[in-house]
């Protein structure tokens, strides 16, 4: 009778543990929205909202005219998200699956470590390696000034999203029954169609999970890209341009502007932009699990 209510209690008590760590992290998230919200509001008593989100142009220090645009921000960080998808993706889900169903167990036990290693490297790092050996290459294979732009950032947040692609999407490869791939195998076909036409489409759930999560590290990466994009403000002409991310302005300016002034506020209005396309993000690769999974079903 005791072990009986000792396991209940335990159970309770674990349940109340997990249910009261969710309602914590719900509870902080509200509150860093409604903070970002509270302290972003007063930019826009000074700010000119339309011009806020369409003009090309940042210079909230200018003794003419002050001009608070993100437009160029928000092109530079899309510009580097999606240079860094393109790189991470195919070379990520081909690793997972190299890993998976391809390696020998030795050469999986050698690279697999090494890739979670890779996720440890502080962003400081990437961005050094950034402006000392991407840079000098890039330029010199370009033909520009300088390595410092669009290009190189992508590289390094693509490095950096990596590790995460690679090991979920092995996870999410490595799940998928094995009676699929031997019923495939059964009807003739090649282990590289069984990978291509089964496994990967049975596990696209988890691949798609990587794939947003490896996003999601490339948008709220700010010390890479300070470092290795060239930091220019303008309007970004193309991969070869310097650009500013949305988290580089931010981690520049935040350090020196003074309290409580149009400038400070507008900060505060970006980094509440930067957190509603996160949302955003995650919510849509919520509804694309809740799709496939419901597939599956």
């Amino acid at each position: 009778m005791k072990t009986i209510i000792r396991r209940k209690l335990k159970e309770s008590a674990i349940r109340i543990f997990f249910f009261t760590n969710g309602i914590l992290a719900i509870i902080i998230l509200v509150g860093i929205f409604f903070f970002l919200l509270y302290t972003a509001i007063p930019a826009f008593r000074e700010i000119n909202i339309g011009e806020f989100f369409t003009s090309k142009v940042w210079n909230p220090t200018s003794p003419v005219k002050e001009e608070h645009g993100i437009v160029s921000m928000i092109m530079s960080t899309c510009m580097v998200t999606l240079g860094a998808l393109a790189v991470a993706i195919p070379l990520g889900i081909g690793v997972a699956a190299y890993l998976s169903d391809v390696a020998h167990w030795k050469v999986r036990e050698i690279v697999k470590p090494i890739v979670e290693i890779l996720a440890g490297i502080p962003s400081v790092v990437i961005g050094f390696l950034g402006i000392v050996l991407f840079g000098p290459f890039i330029a010199k294979l370009t033909g520009q000034s300088h390595g410092l732009n669009a290009i190189n950032g992508s590289i390094l947040l693509a490095i950096m999203a990596l590790p995460t692609i690679i090991s979920i999407s092995e996870d999410s490869l490595n799940a998928v029954p094995r009676a699929y791939s031997e019923a495939s195998l059964a009807l003739g076909a090649s282990r590289w169609q069984t990978l291509m036409r089964v496994k990967i489409p049975a596990a696209l759930s988890g691949i798609i999970a990587a794939i947003m999560l490896g996003m999601g590290r490339a948008i709220g990466e700010t010390m890479t890209v300070l470092m290795a994009t060239g930091n220019a403000p303008a309007f970004p002409k193309g991969f070869l341009s310097s650009i500013r991310t949305m988290t580089a302005t931010i981690a520049i300016e935040l350090g020196e502007v003074p309290y409580y002034t149009t400038h400070y506020y507008a900060l505060f209005a970006i980094a509440l932009v930067l957190f509603i396309i996160t949302f955003i993000v995650n919510l849509i690769s919520d509804l694309i699990l809740r799709k496939y999974q419901e597939r599956e079903l």
